[in-house]
């Protein structure tokens, strides 16, 4: 069968590479989106899943609108590609699509991220068939696993892909069935910058699974005194004060919340790396007092 596969993020660069090693699947074309200005510079940049096709030598197109040119191909592989499919490429020929989600929870374009915020214990891998509504189509396979207290959105995803791409690749040689999704619908809306901004009247377990839902990738956003900051990896602890309030000595860097606490393990100062709290901390003369 010739497979076209549809992907843009580094999320679909892993799928790629794991339905072409491991899973021997032909892929015929791999359809991306086009270079996106990005980073401080916003230089044309990428995307990844363009990076892994070219390295493993298959075609490329990157379409600004892919579903008015479908690939000439029997069946399709979706993965984080960032584009509505509608006619005529939807109704071409089957087009599954690897969702990191327990469907029908958290339908839409960030799965991981919002299960992560909302305190979600477990998730799954989900492939789908896509129909015209929004992640709704029959399921053709699906593994759940747990999410840990200390899993990030890194880890969560490597955890879909290892369950998830076997699945796909059944699913795109004809070995499975659809089941209709069961229960109630919620949305996984896309991460906007107000997502990325830590509110510290919250408790300290949300704040931490906010940090969580946003590493390794785009980070969550505070400010010591006068320094804006990307948290990357914290925990919540028992501890009191008013919110906001930073407790340092040379080695932790702990800030009270509307609940408990916000342990800070890594950050990264603005234009600067990231590092530990520690490294932070004896980067400076005096520690914050207040993060907002």
């Amino acid at each position: 069968m010739r497979i076209a596969f549809f992907g843009t993020s580094a999320f679909a660069a892993g799928a790629l590479e794991r339905l072409v090693r491991e899973d021997g699947i032909e892929i015929a074309v791999v359809v991306s989106q086009p270079d996106r200005p990005a980073g401080r510079g916003r230089k044309a940049a990428t995307p990844p899943a363009v990076k892994a096709a070219r390295a493993l030598g298959l075609p490329v197109v990157q379409e600004e609108c892919a579903s008015e040119a479908p690939p000439d191909v029997a069946a399709g592989a979706v993965v984080a590609f960032g584009q509505i499919l509608k006619p005529p490429l939807l109704g071409a020929y089957p087009l599954f699509n690897l969702h990191p989600s327990l469907l029908p929870r958290w339908r839409g374009a960030a799965p991981i991220e919002r299960a992560l915020m909302a305190g979600d214990r477990e998730t799954a891998a989900a492939v789908i068939e896509l129909v015209a509504e929004l992640d709704a189509g029959p399921i053709h396979g699906l593994e759940r696993f747990p999410i840990a207290p200390d899993d990030d959105a890194g880890a969560v995803a490597e955890r879909a892909l290892d369950l998830g791409v076997p699945l796909l690749a059944a699913a795109l040689r004809g070995e499975t069935s659809g089941r209709a999704q069961e229960g109630v619908p919620t949305y996984a809306h896309r991460i906007e910058a107000g997502d990325r901004r830590i509110d510290w009247s919250r408790p300290a377990e949300r704040i931490a699974d906010q940090v969580r839902a946003l590493s390794p990738h785009i980070g969550a956003r505070a400010q010591l005194d006068d320094v804006p900051v990307t948290l990357w990896r914290a925990r919540a602890v028992a501890g009191d004060g008013a919110a906001g309030t930073v407790r340092a000595d040379r080695m932790a860097l702990r800030i009270a919340s509307g609940a408990g606490a916000l342990e800070v393990d890594e950050l990264q100062p603005a234009g600067k790396r990231r590092m530990t709290a520690a490294e932070f901390l004896r980067g400076r003369q005096t520690p914050p007092a207040r993060a907002t």
